[in-house]
């Protein structure tokens, strides 16, 4: 099979800060990065797959430094491995004041998104890394998996434990 470029499927898109994004710490809410991510990051999904991909996991999230008002995020995301009906995105937001120009990285996290036919057995082409960081996010791609299967494994046995029952006395 022909490897992709992770460059074929990098996506970016920038979102200003404003005042409704804020919570009560003057920062931008981790729910609303959380759902620029995974809609900006199936689009990666979505450029290797041409099929309709939902979200199974959020992976090493990490919120590394806050967004401010005034700040632009400058989000951009790439498929980094990818298995049968299973594929793997990384994700950083770029921060930048845009008064200073000042850039940091704000935030970085992985997201296993999976074909939602059941019946697609075709494996996913494998990923060709272009620059640095990609190279070095590409390789620990098989050792993140291993973690995600061992996870699956655990909350296996995490739901059979998880009642179902009503909270409220009847």
């Amino acid at each position: 099979m022909t490897p992709v470029s992770c460059n074929a499927t990098l996506i970016v898109t920038s979102h200003r800060v404003f005042q409704p994004d804020l919570n009560e710490h003057e920062s931008v809410f981790g729910g609303k990065i959380l759902s620029l991510v995974d809609d900006s990051a199936s689009v990666a999904a979505v450029r290797l797959t041409h099929k309709t991909v939902v979200t199974a996991s959020f992976d090493h999230v990490s919120f590394l430094k806050p967004f401010h008002l005034d700040d632009s995020m400058c989000l951009e995301a790439y498929v980094s491995g990818t298995g049968t009906r299973s594929l793997e995105v990384f994700v950083k937001i770029i921060g930048e004041n845009l008064t200073t120009g000042k850039r940091f990285v704000g935030f970085t996290c992985f997201i296993t998104y999976v074909i939602e036919d059941a019946t697609s057995t075709n494996p996913l082409p494998p990923m060709t890394p272009v620059t640095d960081e990609q190279r070095y996010i590409c390789d620990g791609y098989a050792k993140r998996n291993a973690q995600r299967k061992e996870r699956r494994s655990e909350q296996t046995d995490l739901n059979a434990h998880v009642s179902i029952e009503s909270p409220w006395p009847i």
